[in-house]
């Protein structure tokens, strides 16, 4: 009966290739038919013993595949972090930004668990479709490497590269220029993908007007692909926001934003929220004429690859924006 039960679990190798369990769920419940059908007396339970005894647990899948990476991936991470450096070390503005998750406006469940009188827990609704008024709350997040301290644009429309970019200008407005007034360039590391990725194009159009309107050098920092969590605004902010509002339901924007506000750590983490009503079109095309008149340079970071390889650094890892503005505020 062991024999037979361990076929039935492993088909490929030990048993039939083609037996329906292949394709099916292999409870208990379904074993001990399965079994029975060849001939054997066993119920439920017992399946449940052999499998014991076979060494067998119930277990989900393991997230530990991962795909290919660039081979000087870990030179890319020492690169930041040495540009990361060198910029504090002159005390120049380092940030972290990306979009925190969408979240939906209205008496909807929120994750976590929040202290309420027995057996009177908060009620929401039944089911989460959005409010077709309140909609979404888009938060934005800008976290200040070295200040620890974080600024959260909270927008209700859509997360584009034009609305990423007028985060970091609020920011910049109403924390980083006081924090930073002598300041003539600025470090933003970022996810590869998304409203701020390496490829798209309006990102790197809203970025040289803003370098422009700050008459500043902006450098951008993209991680490769996968490696997100290792953006410090994932662990540094975002997990503490989510912390604050564990299983409050975020039933207007007001909530969100002061929910926002309010959350503070022991390490002196401060975050300050407003609320973006602006409208952002989607869709924006950015030209090749276009994007010929940016200002951007690429940061050489493959010293050993050949010319014709050098992309690859770019894609993935970083972009110096508006080099040529700099030259010329030094020139004037």
């Amino acid at each position: 009966m062991l024999q037979a039960l361990d076929e039935l679990l492993e088909p490929n190798t030990r048993g039939d290739p083609e037996t329906p369990l292949r394709w099916t769920c292999k409870s208990t419940t379904k074993l001990a038919e399965e079994l029975r059908a060849k001939g054997h007396s066993v119920s439920q339970r017992t399946v449940c013993d052999l499998l014991d005894e076979l060494g067998y647990s119930l277990q989900g899948n393991r997230k530990t595949k991962e795909g290919l990476s660039h081979p000087d991936r870990d030179q890319q991470f020492i690169h930041i972090s040495e540009k990361v450096k060198a910029l504090q070390s002159i005390g120049q503005p380092v940030i972290s930004v990306d979009t925190k998750k969408k979240e939906i406006i209205g008496e909807f469940k929120n994750g976590g668990k929040e202290w309420e009188p027995k057996g009177k827990p908060v009620e929401v609704n039944v089911h989460d479709f959005p409010d077709a008024v309140l909609g979404k709350a888009i938060p934005y997040g800008v976290y200040d490497v070295t200040s620890n301290k974080g600024w959260v644009n909270v927008g209700i429309d859509h997360d584009t590269s034009e609305f990423a970019v007028e985060s970091i200008r609020r920011w910049w407005r109403e924390m980083g220029s006081p924090l930073y007034p002598n300041a003539k360039e600025l470090l933003i590391t970022a996810d590869g993908g998304g409203s701020n990725g390496s490829r798209v194009r309006l990102w790197k159009l809203e970025l040289q007007k803003l370098a422009n309107e700050m008459g500043m050098v902006i450098h951008v920092c993209h991680f490769p692909p996968g490696t997100s969590k290792w953006n410090k605004i994932e662990h540094k902010m975002f997990s503490h926001i989510s912390q604050n509002w564990r299983g409050r339901p975020l039933v207007s924007r007001e909530v969100v934003v002061n929910l926002i506000n309010n959350t503070r750590t022991k390490k002196g983490l401060e975050i300050t929220a407003k609320l973006d009503i602006n409208s952002y079109k989607t869709g924006v095309k950015v030209s090749d004429e276009e994007l010929q008149q940016i200002a951007i340079e690429k940061d050489i970071f493959h010293q050993r690859c050949p010319v014709r390889n050098l992309h690859v650094s770019v894609e993935y890892f970083s972009v110096s924006t508006a080099r040529r503005l700099q030259k010329n505020i030094r020139n004037s």
